[in-house]
């Protein structure tokens, strides 16, 4: 593997990482309206 193919190796694991990160929250954000809207559309 050349060093330009390692280090776009090293980036896109990067961005996988980050990719995670932020879709665990966006996962925890739908829950958490998901259960208010609930919760407003029971009063």
């Amino acid at each position: 593997m050349s060093t330009a193919e390692y280090q776009r190796l090293k980036e896109l694991e990067q961005e996988n990482r980050e990719l995670k990160r932020a879709n665990e929250i966006l996962k925890r954000a739908a829950s958490f309206f998901g259960a208010e809207l609930d919760r407003q559309h029971k009063k």
